[in-house]
């Protein structure tokens, strides 16, 4: 059986209720998802990077 067409995942961090991780797409493209209970985000890598901006900016305000 042939796993090329298959995305490589590793997990980013987990709780009990939450989970992020990533898929190295088989076309080169790497692509970032949270599981947040019932509803899932996809991100592409650039996507990604903006939210953890604005994490990061909500993390400022909230110290």
């Amino acid at each position: 059986m042939d796993d090329s067409s298959e995305p490589k995942t590793t997990t980013i961090a987990e709780t009990e209720t939450y989970l992020a991780w990533k898929a190295e797409e088989p076309d080169g493209e790497t692509t970032f998802h949270l599981e947040l209970n019932n509803v899932t985000l996809h991100f592409f890598k650039e996507e990604w990077q903006e939210f953890l901006d604005l994490v990061d900016l909500v993390l400022d305000d909230e110290l």
